[in-house]
């Protein structure tokens, strides 16, 4: 069995930094990309940041220069340095990764974690 856990998330003051983990355990084959997504209250999750297999990176504009994603392939996990945040990243955000289980190498899936809170407030 395949999950992803995240940790990371809280309160913060507008302009504060918060850093988000997601660590993919189990019986994991390949994972071929990992990322975040937000969803705040009467809105559609959206995607926040992602990351491929070989390092390939996509932001939404609204995080551009503010957030970056990165990963620590050996230990399965990736990360969400949030800078400079704003009233409106309050949202709960979501570990996402596209990847295949060992079980049944030749397909790949996605894969969600449970979601932390992030609130920026003063």
């Amino acid at each position: 069995q395949v999950q992803l856990v995240e940790s990371g998330g809280g309160l913060v003051q507008p302009g504060g930094s918060l850093r988000l983990s997601c660590a993919a355990s189990g019986s994991i084959f390949s994972i071929y990309s990992m990322g975040w997504y937000r969803q705040a209250p009467g809105k559609q999750r959206e995607l926040v940041a992602a990351i491929t297999s070989g390092g390939s990176t996509n932001y939404a504009d609204s995080v551009k220069g503010r957030f970056t994603i990165s990963r620590d392939a050996a230990k399965n996990t990736v990360y969400l340095q949030m800078n400079s945040l704003k009233f409106e990243d309050t949202a709960v955000y979501y570990c996402h990764a596209h990847m295949s289980a060992e079980s049944d190498y030749d397909s790949s899936y996605d894969y969600w974690g449970q979601g932390t809170q992030v609130t920026v407030s003063s």
